[in-house]
């Protein structure tokens, strides 16, 4: 029993971290605070008072178990339960550290630095290993999981590793076809309009969508042609028309 209680872990925490588009998209390094629970460092989590010493308990013999009898109809019925004068420790506190009061643990408020890999996206996890809590008993720390949340952008739509962008054009650049300067995460590139462009044709950027997590490749930029038409036209257009 004494070996399954110090194999508990501590408990994990989570914790959500705001992140804007570029730095989910290109990795930023941030600070992110949290309170968690930690061995006192005055007792080093034994919860006596430096000096003093603990005494094996009286009630379980040190087992941090007891045996008890029941009377059923059946018989008598005998059980193991945690002893409840040292909650399965074995060993009592004689004198208790005065800072964390014989618990061994105290709350306290940190702040790490967190390397946000490139490439995150919105609602994926992050699980930083021993950054929880202490085990109230001996087990391992649990672990810190952070919550990536990513503000949309107000040009890119995101799915996966490509993004989306809408292109309006005029109605004279669809027919003739033009060269436009379409803005991307790192700098302004040249797409080529095709004369007879529909609305709707989608033209690939290869390379310039978000980078892989877990590989050194970035995702694709598709471009969305919208036409804009006029609501109406010149005097002289119509003129030119009939």
């Amino acid at each position: 029993q004494r070996s399954r209680m110090q194999s508990v872990p501590g408990d994990d925490i989570e914790i959500t971290m705001r992140l804007d588009f570029n730095e989910a998209c290109f990795g930023v390094a941030k600070d992110i605070s949290f309170t968690r629970i930690e061995k006192c460092a005055t007792c080093s989590g034994s919860g006596a008072k430096p000096g003093s010493s603990k005494k094996r308990c009286t009630k379980c013999g040190g087992s941090g178990t007891i045996t008890v009898n029941q009377r059923t109809m059946f018989g008598t019925m005998q059980t193991t339960r945690t002893c409840d004068m040292c909650n399965g420790a074995g060993e009592i506190i004689d004198v208790p550290c005065s800072d964390c009061s014989g618990k061994g643990r105290v709350r306290k408020a940190r702040t790490i630095k967190v390397n946000v890999p490139a490439g995150v996206d919105d609602g994926q996890i992050l699980t930083m290993r021993g950054e929880g809590s202490a085990s109230l008993t001996n087990g391992a720390n649990g672990n810190l999981i952070i919550l990536f949340s990513v503000r949309p952008h107000v040009l890119f739509k995101r799915e996966g590793v490509n993004l989306y962008l809408d292109l309006p054009i005029t109605f004279l650049q669809a027919v003739l076809g033009a060269k436009i300067d379409i803005p991307t995460l790192k700098s302004p590139v040249t797409v080529d309009i095709p004369e007879g462009t529909q609305s709707g044709t989608m033209i690939r950027v290869k390379g310039s969508g978000v980078k892989h997590l877990r590989k050194d490749s970035y995702g694709d930029l598709f471009v969305r042609v919208i036409i804009d038409i006029p609501r109406s036209i010149s005097h002289k257009q119509k003129k030119s028309n009939s």
